[in-house]
């Protein structure tokens, strides 16, 4: 639901040695270590940008939902907003100490960018459940 991901990246390229961010990289075959944190970083870019995709297709269903809900009950897409804004905080703390054991290495933007692509992924499939009908 960030953004930041992908500046995150682009700042954690630029601080490793060896490459300029715009070289590419085959990330089927990284084999150093920023390789592989500028891949995890891609991953979780990818992840973020469907996310996104699918978050804008279920506030557009939900909406649709109004006229079925009772008189005086909170719409169902203010509801997912207030959702949506605790899994963004807990996603990030829990991917933060999920890579503490690296905190400061070489190895801890992959760690967290690995979780970061995995929960967001998590979530998609969460929202597609509503998109699916549960």
């Amino acid at each position: 639901m960030r953004r930041a991901g992908l500046v995150l990246a682009a700042f954690v390229a630029a601080l490793l040695p060896g490459r300029a961010p715009a070289q590419e990289v085959d990330c089927a075959n990284a084999m150093t270590q920023r390789d592989m944190n500028l891949c995890a970083a891609r991953a979780y870019d990818a992840a973020d940008a469907e996310l996104n995709r699918v978050w804008r297709a279920v506030i557009a269903e939900l909406r649709r939902w109004v006229q079925y809900l009772p008189e005086g009950a909170a719409p169902a897409e203010e509801t997912m907003r207030q959702a949506q804004r605790a899994w963004i905080p807990f996603r990030d703390a829990a991917c933060e100490a999920e890579s503490y054991m690296a905190r400061g290495g070489s190895m801890q933007p992959l760690l967290r960018f690995g979780c970061l692509a995995r929960l967001t992924e998590r979530r998609t499939e969460d929202l597609r459940e509503i998109l699916d009908g549960g």
